[in-house]
């Protein structure tokens, strides 16, 4: 069986590399931070990724955009709690050097692939 298409879309793979940074970093934080903003960032941020390979295994497009505007609302409640974590001293300002390309990158990519899909 072949890979799914989905795995070949540049924005599948960036969001796929912010999820997996954002879970290496949240694992070393204490309990109480995991347990709290730890858990909403890695579910937020592996929504992104989840919701493009969801859309991309529709059989219309208009499924595929409903999936891909899923995915661009999990990146910015991503954002959001990566400004809460920076605020709460959970982020180092290397870790924000880290993710910050990524998203710059990923977040008009994500619109330019919501455009190209009709």
């Amino acid at each position: 069986m072949g890979r799914p298409n989905f795995e070949r879309l540049e924005v599948y793979k960036l969001s796929e590399k912010l999820a997996d940074e954002i879970w290496q970093i949240v694992k070393g934080w204490d309990y109480f931070a995991k347990d709290t903003i730890g858990k909403q960032i890695v579910r937020a941020a592996d929504s992104i990724s989840a919701n493009i390979a969801e859309g991309e295994g529709r059989y219309n497009f208009q499924d595929n955009r409903r999936f891909i505007k899923i995915a661009r609302g999990s990146l910015y409640e991503t954002i959001n709690w990566l400004r809460r974590a920076y605020k709460r001293n959970l982020l180092t300002n290397e870790q924000t050097k880290l993710l910050n390309p990524i998203i710059d990158e990923l977040s008009p990519k994500l619109n330019a692939y919501l455009k190209s899909i009709g």
